[in-house]
């Protein structure tokens, strides 16, 4: 999730799925259009919500590459088979 603050409530934080992000327009105000059709006007600039969900990718991409790279990943797991029986049995 990303922080962003809600026009004129500069202490009331909203937190952003950045999957859900659309579109970011300056309409003269900051609109973010989520995915199922919701509207958030935000104090942040578009570039700052773009940064921000920019931060949040890296993040998660670092994190799974750290993760690969510390031996998470290293074992592979068991190859499925196929469980079979004979017939009459």
């Amino acid at each position: 999730m990303i922080t962003m603050h809600r026009l004129g409530h500069a202490d009331h934080e909203i937190h952003v799925n950045p999957d859900l992000i659309v579109m970011i327009d300056a309409n003269p105000d900051t609109v973010i259009l989520l995915a199922n059709g919701s509207k958030l006007l935000v104090a942040e600039s578009p570039a700052q919500v773009a940064a921000e969900v920019r931060e949040y990718r890296v993040a998660i991409l670092s994190g799974a590459l750290r993760h690969r790279h510390d031996g998470g990943l290293a074992q592979a797991p068991a190859p499925l088979r196929l469980a079979t029986r004979e017939l009459g049995q």
